[in-house]
């Protein structure tokens, strides 16, 4: 993507493309984006979706996390237990031990773990103490590396008592079990896997567990979002649950912005194919298979946000049958060169469809489009002489070449990029449609993957098109390239090398008689 403002790249096209729309309303409009969403771009990230879960001791709340990340299995989870943030204890406190209470929040560092959620929640990986309860201290073991996740599950018995605890979680869960069962529950986990006395556990109950319950755990449970009694017996209130954080996670931070922002749900499939076009060592035959799956689900899932109107059919039958019927007036146009890569998967799902072409030279990529251009300019001059102007082209700004149906103001237009970087060229190519005719709401913009700072460009200057993306990329680097990304994606589509320019520029024209 280019380094030059988006109104910088429009002001020179103005006045030759873009008459009859009102460019000063949206250069106005685009000022205001660069201004606002920089810093907001800059420091956005996902966050990701913190549970707690609370109860008293021999509750069941680590069978409730581990059936949350069991059926939460194609999402990355995280369990941060509170019980590895206890104090280490001085000599003179391991001297009376069985009289210490590691049931009261003075016996939790929640400074420190206050310190570890954040980073979490910021994206940072962090070392979580691995607590030896034989010794009392949090230095005989390494730590636990944790990695930033989708999820994170907080358990403990006072995690909802103190408030800055509870202010980062999105969800509250406070397990709920008879004060008999967790009594016979931690008699037979101290006696059998801590090796614990009977009767020292019996006196520790009755003078630090029950207290500190009744005192501490019991009047947190106001706090809960979500009580579930019995623990992990409840298997319908864990599936309500899983099926509620399901929901959240579909919802990027993105779409509770803007509603007419759509991201397919993720699945191990999704992210494994997305793994697959990362990754710089796949071959281009995989590349291109995997990114065809890809695209198809896009396509797919566009097609979903079209005007459908309802249809009776009768079945072999005889029988009645009320569905509904396809929107008849479609095209599609396609962002030359990557977007003809969406082209296929298109026409697979769209019989006869017809497609138009839009190419618009990035300011600042490298002398593959400058080489394209001139390649396009020669074609300009032999079509010319041969009497069909089949292209509309201007070098004064950025568009450089456009053919589009006739009656494109009377159709629904899914716009193809399969990269959505700094907005600069989908606003120049929306802004056309809106020039030919095209109702904004009209146009569904289909992408695989998207930059937040094309989205917030997109999405306000122009807040009545859908944006469908895959996935919500971190950001663009200081050379304003999507990363984590994927590349040039027209490179590795079409299998052109970036140190031959002539074979990057023909790759783009061998499709324009297309369409």
């Amino acid at each position: 993507m280019g380094s030059k403002s988006v109104v910088d790249l429009m002001e020179a096209s103005s006045g030759a493309h873009f008459s009859g729309f009102h460019m000063d309303t949206l250069k106005q409009r685009i000022k205001e984006i660069d201004t606002s969403t920089t810093s907001a771009t800059e420091n956005m990230h996902k966050q990701p979706f913190v549970i707690g879960v609370a109860g008293g001791a021999a509750s069941g709340k680590t069978t409730v996390c581990d059936m949350i990340i069991q059926q939460l299995h194609d999402q990355r989870v995280v369990l941060v237990n509170q019980d590895s943030f206890y104090h280490d204890l001085t000599e003179e406190e391991l001297t009376q031990v069985y009289d210490y209470n590691f049931d009261h929040p003075d016996a939790f560092d929640t400074k420190q773990l206050l310190r570890i959620m954040e980073k979490l929640k910021h994206g940072q990986a962090v070392d979580i103490p691995n607590y030896d309860f034989k010794s009392y201290k949090n230095n005989v073991f390494p730590a636990r590396r944790v990695n930033p996740s989708d999820v994170i599950l907080l358990e403990g018995i006072l995690i909802f008592h103190d408030p800055r605890v509870r202010e980062l979680m999105n969800m509250k869960i406070f397990v709920d079990t008879d004060a008999d069962v967790r009594l016979a529950r931690r008699i037979r986990r101290d006696t059998v896997e801590k090796g614990r006395d009977i009767g020292a556990v019996l006196d520790q109950y009755s003078k630090f567990v029950k207290a500190a319950f009744d005192d501490f755990i019991l009047p947190t449970k106001k706090y809960a979002d979500i009580i579930i009694p019995r623990g992990g017996d409840n298997h319908v209130a864990i599936d309500l649950i899983v099926q509620h954080i399901r929901t959240k996670l579909g919802q990027h931070d993105l779409c509770k912005i803007y509603p007419n922002l759509y991201v397919i749900q993720s699945t191990f499939q999704i992210r494994g194919m997305h793994t697959l076009i990362r990754d710089s060592q796949t071959t281009k035959h995989d590349f291109v298979f995997y990114s065809d799956r890809l695209i198809r689900l896009v396509v797919e899932h566009g097609l979903g946000h079209l005007p459908f109107t309802e249809k009776q059919v009768i079945t072999p039958t005889g029988s009645v049958y009320t569905g509904v019927d396809f929107c008849k007036r479609l095209c599609g146009v396609s962002i030359i060169r990557s977007g003809e890569s969406m082209e296929n998967a298109l026409r697979a799902c769209c019989k006869g469809i017809k497609i138009g072409k839009i190419l618009i030279h990035r300011e600042g990529d490298n002398g593959q489009q400058v080489c394209a251009s001139l390649f396009l300019l020669l074609s300009v001059q032999v079509f010319r002489f041969l009497g069909a102007n089949l292209f509309s082209v201007s070098f004064s700004g950025q568009l450089i070449y456009e053919k589009l149906p006739m009656d494109i103001s009377e159709r629904h237009v899914l716009l193809l990029d399969p990269i959505l970087g700094t907005g600069n060229s989908a606003v120049q190519a929306i802004s056309l449609l809106l020039k030919k005719g095209v109702p904004e709401s009209n146009i569904i913009f289909l992408n695989l993957i998207s930059a937040p700072q094309g989205v917030h460009m997109v999405c306000k200057c122009f807040p009545r098109i859908k944006i469908v993306t895959s996935e919500i990329e971190m950001g663009l680097n200081k050379d304003f390239r999507v990363i984590p990304g994927m590349g040039e994606f027209g490179d590795r589509y079409f299998g052109t090398d970036d140190d031959d320019p002539q074979v990057a520029a023909a790759a783009p024209s061998q499709q324009f008689h297309q369409g």
